[in-house]
């Protein structure tokens, strides 16, 4: 069963100018955007930074109103809901089974919150008694493998990799389906980032989750996804199992990600071609496919 059906997701940002704000372009920042995510799965959603990957994970927890397309969402085995249309109250009761897992672990934990209070607060919002909370509490610290005292603290007693898996019992306090992962582990050191990873895969196995997972990072998604897609300029260029993209990828752009991954082996280093040139201006992003300005296959005609 699928939990999540992506169609036609497009995001344009107005460009406005003059006096009356007028409109006088667009930004591009996703078009037609097509993929599933099915029942107990990890998609992982890559590219360079301003490819548009972000803005599909705040359009699909609807932190923003697409310009068109359709986001199916199955909040149980009985229905699914297009979220894209709704209005905020209408949303309301459908946001606890979709959270979001932040990039900065530190900048999404409120400093003046003790970590029990934190993680309760969503508990708090949807009502739940307080005996009830400080046990929801203590086994979500328990899950994301911290002690009972640590909801006595606050966030800036606590490494980055420790902050993260605070985020993470929180997203995790109302027993969603969906974890919309965006760049969970850019901000934390390459050790911390396996350990958060491993965290992740094991919650997930436990609780049944699905997962969007936003990184720019080919080899760190290797380990955590079932699928890969690939942005460019706010397009999807691939999509395909992690088994096959990895070995038989089918788009330039993607082969080229992959030649910048660090590799441990030196004899298996300086392989494929180097990705030169900048991200194409998503204002004005070139015609036909948007990556042939920077293709190694690219022919002038």
């Amino acid at each position: 069963m699928n939990v999540l059906e992506v169609s036609g997701l497009t995001k344009h940002f107005p460009i406005v100018a003059g006096i009356l704000r007028r409109e006088v372009g667009r930004v591009r920042a996703a078009t037609d955007v097509n993929f599933v995510i099915e029942k107990g799965d990890t998609l992982a959603l890559v590219g360079e930074s301003g490819c548009g990957k972000t803005t599909v994970a705040r359009c699909i927890v609807r932190a923003l109103r697409p310009t068109a397309g359709a986001i199916r969402f199955a909040p149980d085995d009985e229905r699914m809901v297009d979220l894209a249309p709704l209005s905020r109250s209408a949303l309301r009761p459908l946001r606890r089974h979709i959270q979001l897992i932040f990039q900065d672990p530190y900048a999404s934990l409120n400093p003046r919150m003790m970590v029990g209070d934190i993680i309760a607060e969503p508990l708090v919002v949807t009502g739940v008694p307080g005996p009830e909370r400080e046990a929801r509490v203590r086994e979500l610290l328990d899950l994301v493998g911290l002690p009972a005292v640590a909801r006595l603290r606050f966030p800036h007693a606590f490494s980055g990799g420790q902050r993260q898996r605070i985020g993470i019992a929180r997203a995790l306090a109302l027993n969603p389906r969906l974890i919309v992962a965006d760049e969970p582990v850019s901000a934390l050191d390459v050790s911390v980032q396996a350990q958060i990873i491993n965290l992740l895969l094991d919650v997930q196995d436990r609780l049944g989750l699905s997962m969007l997972f936003v990184a720019h990072d080919l080899g760190v998604v290797r380990h955590v996804s079932d699928r890969v897609a690939v942005m460019y300029v706010g397009r999807m260029v691939e999509i395909a199992p992690t088994a096959s993209i990895y070995v038989r990828p089918r788009h330039p752009y993607t082969e080229a990600l992959l030649a910048a991954v660090p590799k441990a082996d030196p004899t298996l280093r300086d392989t494929g071609e180097p990705l030169l040139g900048e991200v194409a201006d998503p204002a004005h992003p070139p015609p036909g496919c948007a990556f042939h300005p920077r293709c190694p296959h690219a022919e002038a005609r």
